[in-house]
């Protein structure tokens, strides 16, 4: 199995390199209008907005920035496959401006145009970032009627191009079913409100590129690429940025695709060569733990599991777990100045194939499960930094 990972330096706002109806998912951040640390992203475009900064004029300043953006909306429609997800991480900004505190509401503006253009919405997800701010308000402190709430959260917008994706062809449905996420993962990541996920600063070397990256973390853009997609599917990044989402792809066995304006992202994006197998393999087993863990107390409770998965050998919860696999990263070549390949096993690793380990019977109450236990004693830390 193998996939492809291309970079395209230009603007998003016209993706001419990209079909129409060829991708199946994008997931992307854009730069956050009304944030000072982008200002000179928005006001190198177009100098109505560094005036109307200048002359105070919030909300003008606001619209023209996601005036920018717009068209890059209008491309995403464009290149997304009908019944293809759009998954959108931006936050709200709170800024004074000549002694006017107010927020702009991103997140609204941009669900606003997408649904012009022809998204279908369905339901968001609010990112809970950690934060070890030890100021709790904003304004006046303890005196009532002027402080104001922080801000302590971003939205992931999610929206679908038309109807519900069809899965017709034998090969589509196969790649389906080896594509799900476990039981207990669903009821985890399906959640609307998401308060394990840190936020994620990309350590680059030059300090003005680190200023224009809207990287978020690892975790969010894999869980994602884990839910609104399957196996050989294309995922698009168009303010690609670092590279992260174009790792998780990797990581996932998704195809990528990813346009970025500023060529100084491009030598940090190929390193992910570099450290991208190790860190995969790190996630493979975090997942495959979490899940032996969760059986082996589900077990212990005398829960019932009914299911075994047929490549691991270990039992699942759903008949639609039984042909899940989780593919093994073996390789990651750069075949051009802008592409990498990506090479995957086809088999599941040895080390958690319990073939012999027997299904537990809820009639015969809590049994040990030592087979199970000791595949689960390996620790490693789910936030990692990639670059």
């Amino acid at each position: 199995m193998e996939t492809t990972h291309t970079i395209l330096i230009q603007d998003a706002a016209r993706m001419d390199k990209i079909p129409s109806d060829s991708i199946d998912l994008i997931v992307t951040s854009p730069p956050y209008p009304m944030i000072e640390m982008w200002d000179g992203l928005f006001t190198g475009q177009d100098k109505a907005v560094d005036m109307a900064l200048k002359n105070g004029e919030g909300q003008k300043a606001f619209e023209l920035m996601h005036r920018m953006l717009d068209p890059v909306w209008d491309e995403a429609f464009r290149v997304l496959k009908k019944g293809g997800f759009a998954c959108i991480n931006i936050g709200d900004a709170v800024r004074t401006i000549q002694s006017n505190f107010a927020i702009y509401s991103n997140h609204t503006r941009i669900l606003w145009h997408l649904l012009q253009i022809g998204f279908t919405a369905l339901p968001a997800i609010i990112w809970r970032k950690q934060t070890n701010a030890p100021n709790k308000f904003m304004g006046s402190g303890m005196l009532p009627a002027g402080a104001y709430v922080t801000l302590e959260h971003e939205y992931i917008l999610v929206l679908r191009k038309g109807g519900k994706r069809e899965f017709t062809k034998a090969s589509e449905k196969h790649h389906r079913r080896q594509s799900a996420i476990f039981w207990e993962e669903r009821n985890f990541y399906f959640s609307d409100i998401w308060f394990d996920i840190k936020g994620s600063r990309q350590e680059l070397h030059d300090k003005e590129l680190r200023k224009r990256s809207a990287a978020f973390p690892f975790e969010l853009a894999y869980r994602l690429i884990n839910m609104y997609s399957v196996k050989n599917d294309t995922v698009l990044d168009p303010f690609m940025g670092t590279g992260t989402t174009m790792a998780a792809a990797i990581t996932a066995a998704r195809n990528s695709i990813g346009c970025e304006i500023e060529t100084g992202f491009l030598d940090p994006i190929m390193e992910i060569k570099n450290n991208i197998i190790r860190l995969a393999g790190e996630i493979t087993e975090n997942r495959l733990n979490a899940h032996l863990s969760f059986i082996a107390e589900r077990t212990a409770a005398g829960k019932p599991i009914k299911h075994r998965n047929r490549t691991y050998g270990f039992p699942v919860m759903t008949l639609q777990e039984e042909e899940l696999i989780i593919n093994e990263l073996t390789d990651v070549t750069q075949t051009t100045k802008k592409s990498l390949r990506a090479v995957y096993s086809e088999l599941p690793q040895p080390n958690f194939c319990q073939n012999e380990v027997p299904l537990p019977s809820p009639a015969a109450g809590p049994v040990s499960e030592p087979e199970i236990k000791k595949k689960t004693n390996k620790k490693t830390d789910l936030q990692m930094k990639l670059f």
